[in-house]
């Protein structure tokens, strides 16, 4: 269910930065991060700064972080970025994404012990600076079972970053825009 991330040589040099964009979350402040729009599939506080939604900058939220944005827009076909943050005790329900056209990614950034992803039937947590990538559509579930929060950053790309991407849900879009407000 997971895919090698040796198969993208773009996630080499977001890897190898990863103190960079660890420093530049820890630079912002927590009221900057929104709940995650699909609150049906998790219970307690699982929230994200955006930088980028449906390939799109997030300006306000780009200039806080100009070296995480700079290595994001080298990714090719980038949809969907951000940081993802699971606060303590939080669990995310079985479900599936939205579009067989996007992969998702990744990156370890704070990494608690006792947290983990399962997707299909198999399970893997993170490290700091490393990555994986995954199916989104496939079944999937994550929990932080530590005392502290986890945090990553989350990106979709494109399969084939030449075509067009489907458009995502209504609700997907109205988390945009409550994210932008933040930034001003």
């Amino acid at each position: 269910m997971f895919i090698e991330s040796t198969e993208y040589p773009f996630l080499k040099s977001i890897q190898d930065q990863w103190r960079d964009i660890l420093s530049e979350l820890s630079a912002l402040e927590k009221e900057y991060f929104v709940k995650w729009p699909e609150r049906s599939i998790y219970d307690g506080n699982w929230t994200v700064f955006a930088l980028f939604r449906l390939g799109e900058h997030i300006q306000m939220h780009n200039l806080l972080c100009p070296i995480t944005t700079s290595l994001l827009e080298k990714v090719p076909g980038l949809v969907n970025a951000g940081f993802s943050s699971l606060a303590s005790g939080v669990y995310i329900g079985p479900h599936y994404g939205y579009t067989k056209e996007v992969l998702r990614c990744h990156i370890g950034l704070i990494t608690p012990p006792n947290c983990a992803i399962r997707v299909g039937s198999e399970i893997r947590s993170w490290d700091p600076g490393s990555s994986f990538v995954f199916d989104d559509t496939q079944e999937h579930e994550a929990w932080n079972r530590s005392d502290s929060t986890r945090v990553v950053l989350l990106f979709d790309f494109k399969r084939n970053p030449d075509l067009p991407l489907t458009q995502f849900p209504d609700d997907i879009h109205q988390y945009q825009l409550v994210s932008d407000e933040l930034g001003k």
